[in-house]
């Protein structure tokens, strides 16, 4: 089984994807969250392989994408999948966006429907008037994140503290990445994202993954997205918070390839 990093020019920089698997099986593009690096989606990737190939896409500021900051959105983030798609060779894929990149995989599954094969909306939101908001709590927790107290508070929201405290090496991988530049990028692509209407023209086949105990992103917010896109599945895991694709191995894969499919 094979593994490369591509570097996609976009630009004057480049949007790095990690691709693992044999060519002949079917890919999956794998969408992090905000500020979020790559390595949030190794553990599905590495449970996918079996029977997918995968590709990690680094989000514009993270990772070893190179491209700077600048009045970035979702629509942007969705234009550089398709770039990584093209670079593939590949007219069309399985698409997986967790968190912020829930919201990028709307805005590519809209505009650019021939280009995604199954849809997985993951711990994401509309966004826009109709996101169910969360409490002012965790806002005041992302807002000092950067502080020791603050990504203790942080990783609370991910994950619950006995498994943080077990796994610490892969929750660290749930702290945000680039710099505050970027951060406030990210930050302004994903409360700039209006979904709603672009949700009701998704065709593909879709599964809608939420934990139930998520306060980044409240579970009323999978509700509506299933209600929203024609035909989708709604999947919600008890007792999960945000970072439900880690502490909910091997499950919530299971349930991504068993849709995939």
């Amino acid at each position: 089984m094979s593994s490369r990093r591509l570097l996609v020019p976009v630009d004057g920089g480049h949007v790095a994807a990690d691709v693992a698997g044999r060519d002949e099986d079917p890919t999956v593009l794998l969408l992090p969250g905000q500020s979020l690096g790559p390595d949030v989606c190794a553990g599905l990737a590495a449970d996918l392989a079996p029977a997918f190939r995968t590709a990690v896409v680094h989000t514009r500021g993270t990772g070893a994408s190179q491209a700077e900051p600048g009045p970035w959105t979702t629509a942007l983030f969705a234009a550089d999948a398709v770039a990584v798609l093209d670079a593939l060779g590949l007219e069309r894929a399985h698409v997986h966006g967790f968190s912020m990149g829930g919201r990028v995989a709307t805005v590519l599954a809209a505009h650019h429907p021939g280009r995604v094969d199954r849809l997985v909306l993951a711990a994401s939101g509309p966004g826009g008037p109709h996101e169910v908001a969360r409490d002012p709590q965790v806002d005041r927790t992302l807002r000092f994140s950067s502080s020791p107290q603050g990504r203790d508070g942080l990783l609370d929201l991910f994950f619950t503290p006995a498994w943080s405290a077990a796994h610490p090496d892969v929750a660290r991988r749930f702290l945000p990445t680039g710099s505050p530049r970027v951060r406030r990028a990210h930050h302004a692509a994903s409360t700039g994202h209006d979904g709603w209407d672009l949700l009701a023209r998704i065709s593909a086949p879709t599964l809608v993954l939420h934990g139930a105990d998520d306060a980044m992103t409240p579970v009323a917010n999978a509700e509506l997205l299933a209600g929203r896109v024609p035909g989708a599945h709604l999947h919600v895991l008890p007792g999960a918070r945000h970072g439900y694709l880690e502490e909910f191995r091997p499950a919530a894969s299971g349930l991504v390839a068993a849709f995939l499919s």
